[in-house]
């Protein structure tokens, strides 16, 4: 059977997000901007047609997105060693681990879900114990989500940023939960929240062990309901950054595959 074959009986699940204004966003980051620049009717064919047109502006790390090896560094080095003095510019951005540089992942996809009975805490720490209970096995190579059940807060930023004297808080795994992870060698994590580790945490230590120790992508703000309701565990992960230049995020609609 061809792959298109096999495709066209495929179940295929969004696990992005929808951007809209007022969305969430991470106040360390521009929100989203939408607006219409031409109305229908503001301009004519002879005919009597018209189109209508819009404009965006936004973060690169709004709505769900992927981060890049260049988003972290620790003691003035990127991952790898590189060292960020000749390597990044306001203008042109950064000139290694950008975005533009993330490859289109076609992966193994596993699902870890914590919020079967309803969404986690803002104070629950996920902890090795509580992956390993999954019952779930991570491979090498994988891409693994994780659901502590806020994706469902998103049409309420408030509450879904949950933002208290600037400082957002949030469930997701500590340190010793990033290296139960490492230790597996994903080529990605990621989570339905938005800042992917348990915050509020003043140096983010699992952006820097997955993303500047590891080189471990993280993707925030995914859309797991509908996944977790129909019981997957195991998928076709496929997403695709849009190739910024000089970012350290993309935004991306990735989708699970069955």
């Amino acid at each position: 059977m061809k792959l298109w074959e096999a495709a066209a009986g495929a179940r295929v699940f969004d696990l992005a997000q929808p951007y809209f204004v007022g969305m969430p966003h991470h106040p360390s980051h521009p929100p989203y901007i939408f607006g219409l620049t031409k109305q229908h009717g503001d301009m004519l064919t002879p005919g009597g047609n018209s189109s209508a047109a819009d404009a965006i502006a936004m973060g690169s790390h709004v709505g769900t997105h992927i981060d890049g090896f260049g988003h972290f560094s620790c003691g003035g080095t990127l991952h790898g060693g590189v060292p960020v003095d000749g390597n990044q510019s306001y203008g042109a951005g950064l000139t290694v681990h950008a975005a533009a540089g993330i490859a289109p992942l076609v992966r193994r996809g596993v699902l870890l879900d914590f919020a079967q009975a309803g969404p986690l805490g803002e104070d629950v720490e996920i902890t090795p114990s509580m992956m390993e209970g999954c019952g779930v096995a991570v491979r090498e190579g994988d891409v693994v989500l994780l659901r502590t059940g806020w994706g469902r807060y998103w049409r309420d930023a408030r509450r879904y940023i949950n933002a208290v004297s600037g400082s957002v808080a949030g469930p997701g795994p500590g340190l010793a939960g990033a290296k139960w992870l490492s230790e597996r060698k994903p080529v990605a994590v990621g989570s339905d929240t938005v800042a992917f580790e348990k915050v509020p945490a003043a140096d983010m230590p699992v952006h820097v062990h997955l993303l500047f120790e590891c080189g471990i992508h993280l993707i925030e703000a995914l859309q797991l309901e509908e996944l977790a309701e129909a019981g997957v565990k195991e998928f076709l992960f496929v997403g695709a950054p849009l190739k910024l230049e000089g970012a350290t995020g993309a935004p991306m609609r990735p989708l699970a595959i069955l």
